[in-house]
């Protein structure tokens, strides 16, 4: 049973979600993002998705691009990135996921890929831009390291093919709430519980559910069909705000924010 199998076996016995915030690795350097992991797993986070900054977005909106061109700006290299989570998983309990390309993904190899990343202590990978058809190689690799890989399926995806991808994916599957880019978004699409509830139906891995959440009001209404909620612009966009406030607050109006949706997701945690 891998890091991430055991987290949502533990929820499930606690009749608990989880929830999952995303933050860009190196934004706006390595030694912030460890002190946001800290915070986010003191709040009681489940897991964390930790984004691997790239030059070439793929569905994310303006505001996780320019958390990914601050990053850059520093000259984050993966290698840094796996170098200091090391010392993240060791300090925390939170199991942490990278959001990665398969580009970076395939230029170093995907044995080696999975390979560092464990050694860093790192659970899984949510690869956006791998195609179900050519993901076989990277699954059997990652099945074979209990390296779990998380794909993703929208709302615009045909339901032969859902079935497809929950088959080659393994930890929980990434249910993509709205069809476009990421970003924050006041109403979600009325389709979207029946949806996850047919998925739900076909596999038996968890489901968790991002793009478009940033309300307490959207954690409460998909919680009660998801196995898990992913938070990520609502989140990101509070780093910009380093340009006019401190580190510490910061940190504090993360923690705050992240801490509403908790209570919002799991109120008998409370």
């Amino acid at each position: 049973m891998s890091a991430i199998d055991q987290i949502f076996a533990d929820l499930k016995s606690q009749q608990r979600k989880a929830f999952m915030p995303f933050i860009t690795a190196g934004d706006p350097d390595l030694e912030f993002t460890g002190e946001v992991i800290k915070e986010l797993a003191r709040r009681g986070c489940s897991l964390c998705e930790l984004g691997i900054p790239y030059s070439d977005p793929i569905a994310d909106g303006p505001v996780i691009q320019a958390s990914y061109t601050r990053a850059l700006q520093q000259q984050v290299r993966l290698s840094q990135i796996f170098e200091k989570t090391t010392q993240w998983t060791a300090e925390v309990e939170m199991p942490l996921i990278t959001m990665v390309s398969y580009a970076i993904i395939y230029r170093q190899g995907l044995e080696q890929y999975v390979h560092q990343a464990r050694e860093a202590g790192i659970a899984g990978a949510i690869v956006p831009d791998l195609l179900v058809d050519e993901a076989d190689e990277l699954a059997e690799i990652c099945r074979r390291e209990d390296f779990s890989l998380i794909q993703l399926v929208t709302p615009t995806t045909p339901r032969d093919r859902a079935v497809k991808i929950a088959q080659s994916s393994s930890g929980f599957l990434y249910y993509v709430s709205v069809t476009g880019i990421t970003g924050e978004r006041q109403e979600l699409p009325a389709q979207l519980t029946d949806d996850v509830g047919w998925l739900k139906e076909q596999t038996d891995l968890p489901i968790c559910i991002g793009f478009g959440i940033s309300q307490p009001e959207h954690v409460q209404l998909l919680g009660s069909v998801a196995d898990g909620i992913i938070v990520g612009s609502a989140i990101v966009r509070r780093f910009a705000d380093l340009a006019k406030h401190s580190r510490p607050e910061v940190l504090d109006s993360i923690g705050e924010f992240v801490h509403s949706l908790l209570a919002a997701l799991n109120p008998s945690a409370e």
